[in-house]
């Protein structure tokens, strides 16, 4: 029963995580489609209705988790599920911006499936075992983010705009209706935890008093920032270094070979992390990411931004896996499904304040200064992390040799 409806789950989260990202390719394509605008109009809006859906999340993701917790998790997985499809399936019909960016925030009011999936699997796993899988789980969000957009940029040029809507809908509809019929909600009995339980200011108290948490959880937002920030505008960066006609296929590669990158090292990552600190391969993503970053605004054909943002992916790749280790090692047992959603929180916030930014930034400097300002955002976020590390050590120090002394 357990493997079944983690199989299905898995499944259902691939697609619905896949939704979210496959219109990144032509997303801007799609709104010159809907009169004659001006390249800065364009790139402003991109960013605007791509991060509206993350917008609305931010706010209401929190609620269907209560919901759930009262009313049942089946049920909230249904209501999201469905209304999704339908958030995808109407904007095959819009022709205006205004109103492809009111179902994209739409689809921000709904989108509460796979939190609500991942505390239904972890309702019904033993706490041994909670960990694997989970992390299982979660690879099928991450990996339907990561080829989204590679799906949604092949779907574009085989079959249009609008069929690319409707076919994203469909599937949805079917994955949630695996759902309906396919998983059963159950629970596992289990002792209650020893350690007391905190009240959110005690939680958020706990989380300010730890620097190296604190910029963790920074880190967590500025890769999630720096990332999405030229997502929007990849279709016309793409469109400037090719003179063929799928470019919004193009496009989507260059987005999704990020993901390749990404999940080839983010094992690699991992154990180094074991090995030496999980910071500490935190500080060096963030170096080698800016590093590869910064290129991407020099390049002058397709297949080097191809290369760069495959490199760029590995580097990232152990940003978010250290970030969650850290916080598992750093927070005690009773809090830390608290403290992993407001990291999750702020991955939310970046996804916001990326595209928006990206937008504005393009608008008024060109789409080149998108990367220099993500690359700078790298830069400075390691910089600090490395302050916090050397204080952090220096008080470390300290302590042993006081301890010597006595």
């Amino acid at each position: 029963m357990q493997k079944r409806n983690l199989l299905i789950m898995w499944i259902a989260n691939f697609f619905v995580a896949a939704s979210a990202t496959m219109v990144l390719p032509f997303i801007s394509l799609y709104i010159e489609t809907f009169g004659s605008f001006s390249d800065a109009y364009v790139q402003r809006w991109s960013g605007f209705i791509f991060g509206i859906t993350f917008l609305v999340a931010f706010f209401v993701s929190p609620l269907w988790g209560r919901f759930g917790d009262k009313f049942g998790r089946k049920k909230i997985l249904l209501i999201t599920g469905y209304g999704i499809a339908l958030s995808i399936f109407l904007m095959s019909f819009v022709n205006s911006v205004e109103g492809l960016f009111i179902l994209r925030m739409f689809m921000g009011v709904v989108t509460g499936f796979i939190p609500t999936s991942m505390a239904l699997i972890s309702a019904q796993t033993e706490k041994e075992i909670a960990g694997k899988v989970l992390g299982t789980l979660q690879m099928g969000t991450v990996s339907g983010g990561l080829f989204g957009p590679l799906l949604g940029g092949l779907l574009a040029d085989s079959v249009g705009f609008t069929y690319t809507f409707f076919i994203t809908g469909l599937v949805i509809s079917l994955a949630t209706t695996f759902v309906l019929f396919g998983i059963k909600e159950v629970t596992v009995k289990e002792d209650q935890a020893k350690q007391p339980k905190r009240t959110m200011k005690e939680v958020i108290q706990y989380v300010l008093a730890d620097r190296i948490l604190v910029m963790v959880m920074v880190a967590s937002l500025i890769v999630q920032t720096a990332n999405f920030s030229i997502q929007p505008q990849l279709a016309l960066y793409a469109g400037q270094l090719v003179t063929t006609e799928n470019i919004a296929f193009l496009a989507g590669l260059a987005f999704s070979v990020t993901g390749l990158g990404n999940l080839i090292a983010t094992r690699f990552w991992g154990i180094q992390g074991d090995r030496v600190g999980h910071a500490r391969i935190l500080l060096i993503c963030l170096i080698i990411g800016g590093i590869f970053f910064l290129p991407q605004a020099f390049v002058t054909n397709i297949w080097q931004l191809v290369i760069l943002r495959f490199i760029f992916g590995m580097a990232i790749g152990g940003i978010i896996p250290c970030a969650t280790a850290y916080i598992r090692q750093a927070v005690p047992v009773s809090m830390q499904g608290e403290v992993l959603g407001y990291n999750q929180s702020f991955r939310f916030l970046g996804n916001v304040a990326g595209p928006v930014t990206g937008g504005v930034a393009a608008g008024i400097a060109g789409i080149s200064s998108v990367f220099y300002l993500s690359s700078l955002l790298f830069f400075s976020a390691a910089l600090m992390l490395f302050i916090i590390l050397k204080a952090h050590a220096r008080k470390l120090n300290m302590k042993k040799g006081i301890s010597v002394n006595e």
